[in-house]
């Protein structure tokens, strides 16, 4: 069997006036991501694991910031085509593990749901998509509670292979 594996990485400042995305999931809070799409960290990391398992790029090659077709762009949506790049490779998702880094808020309560829409656009059982969320004590933009950062690796297993 054919195995790849991507690492994804991406950060974005909490601000006023903008909704908290996180997997898909509107999470209640006072401030939201700063971004061109929904500034969906989460799944922006996941979509950067995915590509660079394939070494297909990063997420601003296929979905650059300065193009208007992607401005407040559900996330959701924009993984739906990584993952058609992804199958037209021969691949399909092994798994995926992600954290999210945040001080605040504390987002457990939404995992479930937020599993469950990866798994649905990554055409795979929850059993494979692993979100965890974690502090980091107060120390650094995140526990100032500037931004929220989220790492993820992907394994990918190539189709019949």
């Amino acid at each position: 069997m054919i195995i790849k594996v991507g690492i994804g990485y991406d950060v974005h400042a909490l601000v006023k006036g903008r909704l908290l995305i996180l997997g898909g999931v509107e999470i209640p809070y006072e401030r939201g991501l700063l971004g061109h799409s929904d500034a969906d960290v989460l799944i922006h990391a996941i979509m950067d694991a995915l590509l660079g398992a394939l070494a297909l790029g990063d997420i601003g090659a296929h979905f650059p910031d300065r193009d208007p077709r992607y401005s407040g762009i559900s996330s959701l949506s924009l993984l739906e085509e990584v993952m058609k790049l992804v199958e037209a490779q021969g691949y399909r998702l092994g798994n995926i593990d992600s954290i999210i880094v945040a001080e605040r808020p504390k987002v457990a309560q939404f995992i479930p749901q937020i599993r469950s829409n990866l798994a649905r656009v990554l055409k795979t059982d929850e059993s494979c998509v692993s979100v965890k969320a974690t502090t980091t004590e107060r120390l650094g933009f995140e526990g100032r509670g500037e931004g929220i950062a989220a790492q993820a690796i992907a394994n990918l297993e190539k189709v019949g292979g």
